[in-house]
């Protein structure tokens, strides 16, 4: 079957860049982006757009994690941070950049390491004049991500390269779970542009590390670390915990939550008995902190 332009993506075509020479990005035959130089990138049949060239990033989610983390979001159960993204980055898109409703110009929204594209789907259900992307490593995760909104796009990228977009075209730029890049960040925001970046506190599912040893922990200086890092290119504005508590996990739910994590890479065959100790029922503590940041 022809591979065609998917409609969200061709709405990027102004954004997109040749990650080679940094030339606009035009269709060519319908299966391909091309720059004028000649470089040559595939749409995928999945939807998706493969700008990711040379050794292929191997920090991606692999297939079942991607199926882990779809059936677990599919339950719900992380909603409340789903709202709260979608909510901070409407406040920060505002209309004061001339990118609002009534301009005539859609609102950007950009999620880097977007996985299936849940967040970014959520964030667009609450513009309706915004257009979204997402970039990530993995292709399983991408084949969802393209469909995940009928105005989502979506492409490969590896997040600690410079992005293949222009600079400061997007209104709302996304890091929810996922490696942070802020120069890049900073380059390709409006001036008036948000950050959101959502990351686990220390009690974040504390109960299921407490019984499955192969999980990462949460380093006790993170917050210090994202400060240093995003300190050069933003000012921090606000910062909303969300907190709660799932009970009554299911025996299909507590796997799948340990398995859409980094922790399921570090999972090995002499440690599956670990899942065999999480009890039919089990509750844990989701604990994030969701903070908003500003362009200096």
């Amino acid at each position: 079957m022809p591979v065609s332009l998917p409609p969200a993506l061709e709405q990027f075509l102004d954004f997109l860049r040749c990650p080679l020479c940094r030339s606009r990005l035009h269709p060519d035959s319908g299966a391909s982006l091309r720059c004028p130089a000649g470089h040559t990138f595939d749409l995928a049949r999945h939807g998706y757009a493969a700008l990711l060239t040379g050794a292929r990033a191997t920090s991606g989610d692999d297939a079942a994690m991607v199926r882990a983390r779809d059936r677990f979001l599919a339950t719900g159960r992380y909603l409340p941070i789903r709202r709260a993204v979608a909510r901070l980055a409407v406040a920060g898109s505002g209309t004061g950049s001339g990118t609002g409703s009534g301009t005539g110009v859609q609102r950007t929204v950009v999620d880097v390491g977007c996985g299936t594209g849940y967040y970014l789907a959520g964030v667009l259900d609450r513009l309706p004049d915004a257009r979204g992307l997402g970039l990530d490593t993995s292709v399983r995760a991408l084949r969802a991500a393209a469909r995940s909104h009928e105005r989502a796009a979506a492409a490969s990228w590896d997040v600690f390269r410079p992005f293949p977009l222009a600079d400061g075209t997007a209104d709302v730029v996304l890091n929810v779970f996922a490696p942070r890049n802020p120069s890049e960040f900073h380059r390709i925001l409006r001036p008036a542009g948000a950050l959101i970046v959502v990351r686990p506190t220390g009690r974040h599912l504390a109960e299921l590390r407490g019984r499955v040893r192969a999980m990462v922990a949460v380093d006790p200086a993170k917050e210090q670390r994202l400060h240093r890092a995003l300190d050069p290119y933003f000012e921090a504005v606000a910062t909303e915990r969300v907190e709660y508590r799932m009970s009554s996990l299911t025996g299909l739910e507590t796997p799948d939550l340990v398995g859409m994590t980094p922790s399921a890479r570090h999972m090995t065959d002499a440690e599956g008995d670990d899942e065999d100790r999480l009890p039919d029922r089990a509750t844990a503590t989701v604990s994030v902190l969701a903070g908003v940041y500003r362009p200096r």
